[in-house]
């Protein structure tokens, strides 16, 4: 049996975006009028239309009066908006709130040795919370790399996490990235949809069954990798910003 169908205006969208990113619509560049591009595309202009207006949404194209869809100089490109706490990402402007369930320090896991590379035996902080609005929005899984890796990374960081050990309403992102005073971090993401299942699902006051969306997370400082993280985003939880600039 074949999968879901994408929408066809998605389908259209990436089409667009991957023109403007490969250089066959360059920054600076305005975009054949509707009707052209239609026929070039071979796609009705209904759909056309969609999909551009949520191109302008996205910030890759520009509408100039008298001059058409224009590509902006800096085109973002997909990905996430950008590298921060989760409790940020969810709720611009106004955080969504984090509480602790377990702070604990734990052996390496299945996912921890292949994202951490971290060794058999390797002491690894685990931090499982809870983030809230007005209800249950995420739940987040968080594991650092062990202490004498993340003070090969920047002697800061271990420091760190051990004075927000008990702390119950920050996340472990949030800690490395106020403590890494210039030390550049990146990361990579992987986003997959499931269910949230039983013990989940009662964590977030939700039943088992409710569609959600896992988010795996790496963060490095460097090449070294320092933290490891699950979110776990049910049905109903705010929007998850998925546009990176460059």
């Amino acid at each position: 049996m074949s999968g879901p169908q994408r929408r066809p205006v998605v389908v259209l969208y990436e089409r667009i975006a991957d023109a403007i990113h490969d250089g066959t619509y360059p920054p600076g560049s305005t975009l054949p009028s509707e009707p052209r591009l239609a026929t070039e595309l071979g796609v009705s202009r209904p759909a056309l239309r969609e999909a551009l207006l949520l191109l302008q949404e996205d910030g890759l194209l520009t509408v100039r009066r008298g001059v058409g869809r224009t590509v902006n100089d800096r085109p973002l490109r997909r990905g996430f908006e950008q590298l921060q706490p989760l409790e940020e990402q969810l709720s611009p402007g106004a955080p969504l709130r984090v509480r602790a369930l377990r702070r604990a320090v734990e052996e390496p896991t299945d996912f921890t040795t292949q994202h951490l590379l971290a060794p058999a035996r390797a002491e690894l902080r685990f931090w499982e919370s809870l983030l809230y609005g007005d209800a249950a929005a995420a739940l987040s899984q968080e594991w650092a790399a062990s202490d004498d890796v993340l003070e090969r990374a920047h002697p800061a960081f271990a420091h760190a996490l051990h004075e927000a050990g008990r702390a119950d309403r920050t996340s472990m992102l949030a800690v490395l990235a106020a403590a890494s005073r210039g030390v550049p971090l990146t990361a990579y993401s992987g986003v997959t949809a499931t269910v949230l299942g039983r013990r989940r699902g009662s964590q977030l006051e939700r039943a088992a069954d409710t569609p959600a969306v896992l988010v795996t997370q790496v963060v490095r400082a460097g090449d070294v990798p320092i933290l490891a993280a699950k979110h776990m985003l049910p049905t109903g939880a705010p929007a998850l910003p998925v546009l990176q600039s460059n």
